[in-house]
């Protein structure tokens, strides 16, 4: 395909996903959707291959969509009809947890299928336990759907709608949701017909052909750069509890072939409480990392993911079997891409960082408002100091590697009863090195109101802070505590009105030894 043709379609198809992602957080209900960015979309070919991603989301989103894409292609292969839209949250297919929610609507141009169009998000409340890790398996933590149907030919599937708004506590929030990824699909759609129409295509395959290719081509390019051999990385980290977590990585690098394995033998296996991991989480983040130290710029999609795989045992912590609880699976998920860096850190130093604060603080609060009515917050969430990098300090209370944002206290405030006390920088918290790890934040916050509150809460590093690189200092470790006394614990919260509430996030690893 010509070069300059091809970059003129590739430009376009960015931008008819970009805008509906871009849309879709802004008609969202969900404050984590629609302030924090908590989301993903894609474009996929007719063979469930995704082909491009929007400018905006999160890696444990896109990676984990393009999974999901795939499986939702090949079950409902020959039953799609135009005005379908297709559901679920399986973890195990999906993106690892009830909350997320993937549709997938085909795209047809006439009666001729050519594309479909997905979207995963955070919803605010799926029934169940909440976001916490209390649940002792998935089966407590909120209401399963499988791959179905939504809608058919146009019309809502009324025993699944009716399902879904009886199992959940916020159902005007919850179909606002699906109503900001279905309509944002559906005028995707139209975007994707006219883009096919105004440059004489039939469908995307022999496009999508040439982008895939390209693009694990450059990619398996990068990595025959490298210096061929296996690299050995290793990160252990406290959760809610105490249980301290050990995940180890051998990165293989074949330079012949262009091709890297990740093998997560000897990490610690699966848990009782809700941190699980299924593999598609895993693989997310752990091709994130690797993507990231070799070339950002390259287009993320089937192609350039498909030069690297994963292997980690059945049963382990990062490959869980079912029903192993996971609603809280970010805090373990997100420290995947730490012992890859630091295997990395062998062959690509200038390229990688230190250790970070990992997995971001999610809060959640159930209560009752002054006129009576009982509400369930979204989850909202807190990062530490990001780990140093070669030539830069590591950027304070920036959450790596999910990319989310905080949800401003204004718009918590204006949702529930909650005033916040403080919210400023940790000033120090970060190691120090060549270049200083990133600081943590300090938030505090207590209930307005008379009546008994429940927090979910789940924090990770309280006894072990982040560890620096190449001689660089570590991390302080984080403070969790309630009317100034230190908790950890898996598990729901009973408060009282007055309890004051205050969160110390880590701080980042430095990188180098210090001058």
């Amino acid at each position: 395909m010509d070069g300059v043709e091809l970059e003129i379609l590739w430009s376009n198809l960015i931008g008819v996903v970009t805008e509906r992602a871009k849309a879709l957080q802004r008609i969202a209900f969900s404050p984590i959707v629609r302030e924090a960015g908590d989301l993903a979309c894609a474009l996929f070919d007719q063979r469930g291959r995704m082909v491009a991603q929007a400018n905006t989301g999160t890696p444990g989103h896109i990676n984990s969509l393009a999974f999901a894409g795939a499986h939702l292609v090949r079950e409902f292969a020959g039953q799609c009809e135009p005005g379908d839209v297709l559901i679920t949250n399986d973890p195990w297919l999906s993106a690892g947890h009830f909350f997320d929610i993937t549709t997938l609507t085909p795209i047809f141009n006439g009666d001729r299928l050519i594309a479909y169009i997905g979207s995963t998000i955070h919803h605010t409340d799926i029934g169940g336990y909440g976001i916490g890790a209390g649940a002792r398996d998935v089966h407590e933590e909120g209401l399963w759907i499988p791959p179905l149907k939504l809608y058919e030919r146009g019309t809502p599937n009324p025993v699944l709608h009716a399902m879904i708004r009886r199992n959940v506590r916020t159902p005007d929030a919850v179909f606002g949701d699906l109503a900001a990824q279905v309509s944002s699909g559906q005028a995707a759609a139209e975007h994707l017909i006219a883009l096919c129409e105004r440059h004489g295509l039939t469908d995307i395959e022999a496009l999508s052909d040439e982008i895939i290719s390209r693009s694990e081509e450059a990619t398996r390019a990068a990595i025959r750069k490298l210096k061929p051999g296996t690299y050995h990385g290793e990160s252990s980290f406290d959760v809610p509890g105490g249980e301290v977590i050990t995940l180890k990585t051998a990165v293989t690098v074949d330079a012949e072939s262009g091709g890297i394995l990740v093998d997560f033998t000897g990490s610690s296996m699966q848990t009782t409480t809700g941190i699980n991991v299924v593999l598609n989480y895993t693989h997310a983040y752990a091709t994130f990392a690797i993507r990231s130290c070799l070339n950002p710029d390259l287009p993320n999609n089937t192609g350039s993911l498909a030069p690297i795989t994963l292997q980690a045992p059945e049963g382990s912590i990062i490959n869980c079997r079912y029903p192993a609880p996971v609603n809280a699976r970010h805090v373990v998920g997100m420290y995947v891409p730490m012992p890859i860096l630091k295997a990395l850190y062998q062959v690509l130093p200038e390229r990688v960082l230190a250790e970070g604060s990992g997995a971001v603080w999610t809060i959640q609060i159930g209560g009752r408002k002054a006129d009576g009515q009982n509400f369930t917050s979204s989850m909202f969430n807190y990062s530490g100091g990001m780990g140093a990098r070669a030539e830069k300090p590591g950027p304070s209370a920036t959450c790596y590697p999910t990319g989310v944002a905080a949800v401003p206290v204004e718009i918590l405030e204006a949702a529930m009863p909650i005033v916040f006390d403080r919210k400023e920088l940790r000033r120090g918290s970060g190691g120090a090195g060549r270049t200083p790890g990133g600081d943590g934040q300090i938030i505090a916050f207590h209930m307005n109101t008379q009546d008994p509150w429940m927090l979910n809460a789940v924090p990770s590093r309280l006894n072990m802070g982040p560890e620096g690189l190449g001689g660089g200092e570590p991390g302080q470790a984080g403070r969790f505590l309630v009317n100034g006394a230190s908790v950890s614990q898996a598990r729901k919260l009973n408060m009282e009105p007055g309890d004051q509430v205050v969160l110390e996030t880590p701080g980042g690893g430095g990188f180098g030894p210090a001058a």
